[in-house]
């Protein structure tokens, strides 16, 4: 037996906290009956309805996926472009991606189909690491870096702390490898962070999101993350 507001969240129908609000509106049907209380419990068994729609339930899958360049972070893209569920041939669960990744963008992306999982690993109060591996046009100074670090301004605003390195640079052709670590997750931010200080973002790879990387893997695959990773993830966003 598992709570209503739970299981609404993993069907990935809305967040915990909006699926309270749905049910103390009378919006949530459980086996035909409005139900309103929040401590509701219900077996898988249990038919759902939110707002009049049967929620589909499914156990729970997480995946480690290393996205290649040239994909869509969707499950499907009205241009005919490739996204990121082409690559998940012998997986029936309807899984999606946590947060995205650009189109010119390669690396660490997870997909799941809990949406209660997802929710709290987007949410702008957990900080869970993102490292990026960064080829720009210029080689970045020790200024640079520093301001990368402190927060530069975007046009939404000042970016929190970050991690920033100089891994290596190429005077002849005026490019450089730099690390960037952030934990917040606004549209394009590496690229408009380092556009911001003057350096324009050439080939960009998230190297690392939280502890888990695709160093043992190549672009396009994916493997199940392992129940203790799952747990790690969950215990970075308990507060």
């Amino acid at each position: 037996m598992e709570r209503l507001q739970k299981i609404i969240a993993q069907a990935g129908v809305t967040s915990r906290r909006k699926a309270e609000a749905l049910i103390q509106e009378g919006k949530v049907k459980v086996n035909g009956s409005v139900v309103t209380e929040l401590g509701t419990k219900v077996s898988p068994h249990d038919k759902i309805e939110v707002n009049n729609i049967p929620i589909e339930r499914e156990e729970p899958v997480y995946f480690l996926f290393y996205k290649p360049t040239g994909v869509i972070s969707a499950v499907s893209d009205d241009k005919g472009r490739k996204v990121v569920t082409d690559f998940f041939h012998n997986v029936n669960e309807r899984i999606f991606p946590i947060g995205r990744l650009d189109y010119d963008t390669s690396g660490v992306l997870l997909l799941t189909n809990d949406g209660e999982f997802a929710n709290m690993l987007m949410h702008p109060r957990y900080n869970v690491d993102k490292e990026y591996i960064v080829k720009v046009a210029g080689i970045p100074t020790k200024q640079t870096l520093r301001a990368l670090e402190r927060g530069v301004r975007l046009e939404d605003g000042k970016t929190a702390p970050a991690v920033a390195t100089l891994i290596s640079s190429d005077r002849q052709k005026n490019t450089a490898i730099i690390s960037l670590t952030i934990h917040e997750g606004r549209n394009r931010q590496v690229r408009r962070m380092l556009e911001a200080v003057g350096h324009k973002v050439l080939k960009l790879k998230r190297e690392r999101y939280a502890f888990l990387t695709v160093r043992a893997m190549q672009p396009g695959d994916y493997r199940q993350l392992k129940p203790h990773e799952v747990k790690r993830l969950r215990d970075a966003t308990v507060t």
